[in-house]
């Protein structure tokens, strides 16, 4: 069975507009301010305090990257474009800056609700994801760290085996996890190299 997703109250969500003084402008502010939320207006510039707003709303057609303080896709709350242009230069900016929805110009007064939830499980979603990859990266560097150090264990008379039990044996006596005795031992055996590496350099001809 499929468990459905609760739809979040937006009471008391503070929301920031980007966007010239206009009259449709002014209206969506009244819409988001029946819904609940505590609504902004700026521009051109955005105010320090967006930074801890629960949504942004911003005008695509004369919106440019200067204006936020965060890089292209990296905005730290969801992201409503306005878009009265439909130029391509103006849609592959809205695209670059990966908004979660967006909504029409001129602003109806109908629709504003919906692409709040939609921005809101959008954004969340993308952010579970990014953290679920950044994890993914993390393990599997996790895993390459330890197969160097097995390798830096190995020897002739040592297969990968042994090795690896003597890793283990480490992290034990360190009381780290595994990872950590082997980033320990990489680093130990690449200053080592680097050592033997100088005295051989510095020993005379």
């Amino acid at each position: 069975m499929t468990r459905r997703a609760r739809i979040p109250n937006l009471g008391g969500a503070k929301a920031v507009i980007l966007h010239r003084p206009h009259a449709g402008i002014e209206g969506l502010a009244r819409q988001l301010a029946a819904i609940g939320l505590d609504v902004d207006q700026a521009w051109p510039d955005l105010p320090a305090s967006a930074a801890g707003a629960d949504f942004l709303f911003f005008d695509v057609d004369l919106g440019f990257d200067e204006q936020f303080p965060w890089r292209p896709g990296e905005a730290p709350m969801p992201l409503v474009a306005l878009i009265g242009s439909e130029a391509p230069g103006r849609i592959e900016w809205a695209l670059s800056q990966k908004a979660d929805v967006q909504i029409v110009k001129p602003v109806g007064n109908a629709g504003v609700y919906s692409a709040l939830l939609i921005a809101r499980r959008a954004f969340d979603e993308r952010r579970r994801l990014a953290a679920e990859i950044a994890s993914l990266k993390d393990r599997v560097a996790e895993r390459q760290t330890i197969v160097r150090a097995v390798v830096a264990l190995s020897s002739a008379a040592t297969g990968e085996d042994q090795a690896y039990g003597q890793l283990r044996t480490l992290a034990t006596t360190w009381q780290v996890t595994m990872e950590e005795a082997a980033r320990r031992v990489v680093e130990l055996k690449g200053r080592d190299a680097e050592s033997r590496d100088i005295k051989s350099r510095g020993a005379p001809a």
